[in-house]
């Protein structure tokens, strides 16, 4: 399955809604690459896995605090369904949405 693009995140967390964009790409050996772009940074993103409809990966970030993120997402089409993870912390729900061709050149 196609994960290839940019992708607009929305993370529902406790202290609300943060938005974020994980650009993902594939590199001539096959390997899938990524940088996550979100509160004023932009982080490489880690063991990216897709197996069938199943998109795994992993981040650091520092702002609003330093937690390492695992996100562990459902890919349909042009959307994603999921969770990220940061350490103990209780999961947050995670929906995103494949920005369009058009979209990556404004």
């Amino acid at each position: 399955m196609p994960v290839e693009g940019t992708w607009n995140l929305s993370i529902s967390t406790p202290i609300g809604k943060i938005k974020a964009a994980v650009e993902l790409r594939r590199q001539n050996d096959g390997t899938l690459t990524g940088i996550a772009h979100g509160t004023g940074e932009e982080v490489p993103v880690s063991d990216i896995t897709i197996v069938g409809g199943r998109l795994t990966w992993k981040q650091a970030i520092t702002k609003p605090i330093r937690p390492y993120l695992a996100f562990d997402m459902t890919v349909d089409g042009d959307t994603l369904k999921g969770t990220s993870k940061a350490g103990r912390l209780p999961a947050s729900m995670v929906t995103g949405e494949r920005r369009a061709a058009a979209e990556h050149q404004a």
